[in-house]
């Protein structure tokens, strides 16, 4: 069978989060994926580089907002024009993947779609690319994978997957049954969930064929659906549909993909994976990405510090001093300073929701 009968393996980057549990780093016109958080390459870029060889160019594509597409070109010129797929509104993980499948149904409509998001941290490539590859072989059985990561601790930050049996299918990599999947749990869950070998991180990467995406979105979200399909038949008229999707877009519903689709699909396969695997969501992120000092510290910029512990500094230009001061997080930018607890970082979010209610705009 030729590749292209069956199917072009496409990947797929979610790259149009706004990133406001990084504030005041991570903002409207450079949020946290054009960012170099950590090492000479922003998370964009990350993203992208780890897909090749597996996938060309012109196999890689970008769900964004319109402001952030210049950016995000200029950070990966090697991609086409045409691969950016723009968003007018965000409107949530499951209308951008829909708009990204009749995109690449248009191109091939046997076209397999894996999917990721341009915040992740993956320290192991070159597994990370044999596990789509592996991927690719269940998404042919018409399975709707998704990617578990097995835990490493108990985490109650993290939704989780419950897997079922093993199915009998030809990969190097051992593919489960999703038995249901598990809201961020609290504390006390979590600890039996991830002692019990039965549970997985959910990463919120995936891998499908376009048409059971498309399938499932018309049995589940038929409301979408409908919308979806007016975009979808302008494809081949781009004044057409620039007007159209315009209309339709602002119409649609949030909804995410797990909500939306995963939950309730009747194929979801899960293949249990540990490959390094770090969602950058929080400032608390960078305790697992960054290296301490001996006292639990992680410091950037200029700084001095005396009796203090598990914190972080994150300076610009000017020296932050702390004295005896522990699991904090400071972030210095600019035009604005965080200072929080650890255990509030994620409410940093809030900050930038009170400041948008305010109309403090330039500052988000």
């Amino acid at each position: 069978m030729s590749r292209q009968n069956a199917g072009v393996f496409y990947a797929v980057i979610m790259a149009g989060g706004s990133g406001t549990r990084l504030w005041p780093m991570s903002r409207r016109n450079r949020p946290k994926q054009s960012l170099k958080l950590f090492g000479e390459r922003t998370l964009f870029q990350q993203a992208v580089d780890r897909l090749q060889p597996l996938f060309s160019p012109a196999e890689i594509l970008v769900v964004t907002k319109s402001d952030l597409v210049p950016l995000l070109r200029d950070q990966s010129p090697e991609l086409p024009a045409e691969n950016f797929i723009v968003e007018p509104e965000g409107r949530g993980t499951a209308p951008a993947l829909g708009l990204a499948a009749i995109h690449l149904q248009r191109r091939d409509p046997e076209a397999i779609m894996a999917v990721m998001t341009a915040d992740h941290f993956i320290a192991d490539a070159a597994s990370f690319r044999k596990l789509l590859a592996g991927a690719q072989i269940a998404a042919r059985s018409d399975y709707l994978v998704t990617f578990g990561i097995i835990p490493t601790f108990a985490s109650s930050g993290y939704g989780y997957i419950e897997k079922g049996e093993s199915l009998p299918l030809e990969s190097d990599q051992p593919v489960f049954r999703v038995q249901r999947f598990v809201e961020k749990p609290d504390v006390e869950d979590a600890v039996r969930m991830a002692a019990s070998g039965k549970f997985l991180w959910n990463s919120g990467m995936f891998t499908w064929r376009v048409k059971c995406l498309l399938d499932e979105l018309r049995r589940q979200m038929p409301d979408f659906y409908t919308q979806l399909m007016q975009v979808e038949a302008s494809l081949q008229d781009p004044e057409e549909y620039t007007k159209v999707i315009g209309r339709v877009w602002p119409q649609v519903a949030e909804q995410t993909i797990d909500y939306g689709v995963m939950e309730g699909a009747r194929n979801v396969a899960v293949i249990p994976t540990q490959i390094g695997w770090i969602d950058v969501g929080s400032w608390s992120s960078l305790f697992e990405l960054m290296p301490c000092d001996s006292l639990g510290n992680v410091l950037v910029g200029p700084h001095e510090t005396i009796d203090t512990r598990n914190t972080l500094v994150m300076g610009n230009e000017r020296l932050i001093a702390t004295i005896g001061v522990e699991n904090l997080v400071i972030v210095d930018t600019e035009d604005a300073l965080l200072v929080c607890s650890r255990d509030d970082v994620q409410d940093v979010r809030l900050i930038v929701k009170n400041l948008k209610r305010a109309g403090q705009i330039s500052w988000i």
